[in-house]
């Protein structure tokens, strides 16, 4: 449905420095997907959504929806954005204080270049006020409306015009931690149940966890991962992934013996021999870094019954209480590791604790 490739992308600073935003992207996403665009701030994920939106003007690439060029350096194509027919929620949302519900939603109708009788204008956006569960509303002040009902509403705006490409720019950044984890569900419903294809740009990786079919994770203008919330989580391909999706271990270590026969890698780390499945892509003295996500540290007060492989000893150094989990920070030897358990876990700080590491949930990559 949308076709994404070579696309650069700068803009001029305030400092009048030209920065290179975008480079080298290129993406698909079929029809009725959630992709979202993951990073950090300056990462150049808004300036592609931008890009794709026609606010800002590539200087080399092409973007194409359902076949059609809307943007090509090659054929000198670049189609203005009120005449792409997406919509777009910000961050900020944007609602008109001055307008009732139904004014903000009917106002892209009643201004846009296709006519529409009155008769028409109302259906369509009662319509849409009834799948954002605004149609109760719909003579009520704009102003009126909680936060998350504004988000609704930017989002009914956007979608009265049954756009063919959705593009959603942090639209949940602005509302508080318990209504941005009701609006996720509400987003994801009211995006799959209107099967409507969704941009959706965030720096929270919780949020893109939840949300998205797939995901692409940039750094520095690049993507430098894509796949789906689960691959991305659990199979990062660099350090800088693993780091910013998730709270996770790095632990330094030397590949000690490639076990041919039992298929065992052995790592010699700072918190002592690790056995993971063998990689071909590493060899006997490689520095390297093993990357145990907090859930994957199991902690006990006794031994293990079965004397497995990646069991040490350690001394719990800090704990903190988050409700349904407990995080523990746990020391052994002089390295300090993170486990993320249920709160029935009571082992006492500065108490001794049995650590293991589930093999199937580390990650090895080439020290940097």
């Amino acid at each position: 449905m949308l076709n994404v490739t070579g696309l650069f992308t700068q803009y001029v600073s305030d400092k009048g420095v030209v920065v290179q935003a975008a480079k080298d992207v290129s993406f698909e996403v079929p029809k009725g997907k959630l992709f979202t665009l993951l990073g950090p701030s300056g990462c150049g994920k808004t300036t592609t959504l931008r890009s794709i939106a026609g606010l800002e003007r590539p200087t080399e690439g092409l973007i194409e929806v359902n076949g059609q060029a809307v943007y090509s350096s090659v054929k000198g194509v670049f189609t203005p954005p009120n005449r792409r027919g997406f919509g777009m929620v910000f961050q900020s949302y944007a609602i008109w204080p001055h307008m009732s519900v139904f004014q903000n939603a009917s106002f892209p109708m009643e201004v846009g270049a296709k006519k529409f009788t009155k008769a028409e204008i109302k259906e369509r956006v009662m319509r849409v006020l009834e799948s954002v569960e605004l149609a109760q509303y719909h003579d009520r002040d704009a102003t009126r409306l909680s936060g998350g009902q504004q988000q609704r509403l930017a989002l009914a705006r956007a979608l009265v015009m049954e756009p063919q490409l959705l593009l959603l720019d942090e639209p949940l950044s602005n509302l508080d931690a318990k209504l941005r984890e009701k609006m996720r569900f509400e987003l994801k419903k009211i995006q799959r149940e209107l099967d409507i294809t969704t941009i959706y740009v965030t720096h929270d990786q919780s949020e893109a966890l939840a949300l998205s079919h797939e995901i692409a994770v940039m750094s520095a203008g690049r993507i430098v991962q894509r796949g789906t919330p689960r691959e991305i989580y659990e199979k990062p391909i660099n350090n800088f992934v693993a780091d910013f999706v998730g709270a996770i271990n790095f632990i330094d270590a030397t590949v000690k013996d490639m076990d041919l026969q039992r298929q065992v890698m052995v790592l010699d780390s700072e918190v002592g021999l690790i056995q993971l499945p063998i990689q071909e892509n590493f060899k006997v003295a490689d520095a390297v870094q093993v990357c145990v996500r907090p859930e994957n540290v199991h902690l006990s007060d006794t031994p293990p019954s079965i004397d497995h492989a990646n069991r040490y000893e350690g001394t719990v150094d800090q704990k903190i209480f988050l409700g349904e989990v407990l995080d523990f920070q746990v020391k052994i030897r002089e390295k300090l590791i993170l486990a993320r358990v249920h709160p029935t876990q009571l082992t006492p700080i500065n108490h001794p604790i049995h650590v293991y590491f589930d093999p199937r949930g580390c990650v090895v990559f080439k020290a940097q």
